[in-house]
């Protein structure tokens, strides 16, 4: 296992992506392909040194391995979703763990993503800049509103009673959509498409993970459950849905 300070291995204006990994071959090769497509990366071997790196650095997308030494992928996972620097970063979890229940256990802890190990190069690829097309912020002053609601697009902050509203980046790509289109039934397989894209394939399930973490967010404060469900249709943003 390789140890050491994480370094920027190029400087510029491209993304930067972080690898956990405690297989330095993987790092290695994760480099080598990365900054071949004109990534910058940066390297961490273990839970601590990810954190470290992550809350100073701040990369635009995390690639983090679920199986760490001392401190798992699934509990950095969960830090980074505390941090102020870090809880909007992108993550996709690297996992051998194939099962169902293991994958929507590491959505329900903040990733966006995950790849199956083994994996090919291509399909991490599609993944990471599908993941980084999602995350970026629109550059615009528009503001969205609905109820006590407010979104504000050009700083990337949702307010709630005037109280700050913590999302990760596909809650917040949730609820734009929901705030543009406000009372319309929207089916899981209409969200996939629009917020997850038509060029990654991920399960109709994980859209009921996702909602699940953007309803505790949106109620931290007791406030009104604004996410319907539609049973058999899917879900919509209705202030009548709480009543």
């Amino acid at each position: 296992m390789k140890a050491g300070p994480a370094t920027v291995a190029r400087a510029g204006t491209n993304p930067t992506i972080l690898i956990v990994d405690d297989e330095s071959d993987l790092v290695t090769l994760l480099t080598y392909n990365l900054e071949r497509e004109g990534f910058r990366t940066l390297a961490a071997y273990d839970g601590d040194e990810a954190l470290l790196v992550a809350g100073e650095q701040r990369p635009d997308l995390i690639l983090l391995d679920w199986m760490l030494p001392h401190r798992s992928g699934l509990d950095v996972c969960r830090q980074l979703r505390r941090g102020a620097k870090t809880r909007e970063i992108p993550i996709i979890m690297l996992t051998a763990r194939g099962e169902e229940a293991d994958r929507v256990r590491g959505l329900d802890n903040g990733a966006d993503d995950y790849v199956s190990k083994p994996f090919s190069t291509s399909e991490l690829l599609a993944r990471a800049r599908a993941v980084l097309r999602r995350a970026a912020p629109a550059m615009t002053d528009e503001v969205l509103s609905y109820g006590d609601v407010v979104m504000d697009l050009a700083g990337h902050r949702v307010r709630r009673g005037g109280r700050d509203i913590h999302l990760g980046p596909t809650e917040f790509r949730l609820l734009r959509h929901f705030l543009q289109h406000p009372g319309r039934v929207f089916s899981r397989e209409q969200l996939l498409d629009v917020v997850w894209g038509h060029d990654v394939y991920v399960e109709p399930r994980t859209v009921d993970v996702h909602i699940r973490r953007l309803r505790k967010a949106l109620n931290e404060f007791n406030g009104i459950d604004l996410i319907r469900t539609v049973r058999s249709a899917g879900y919509a943003l209705d202030s009548s849905a709480g009543a």
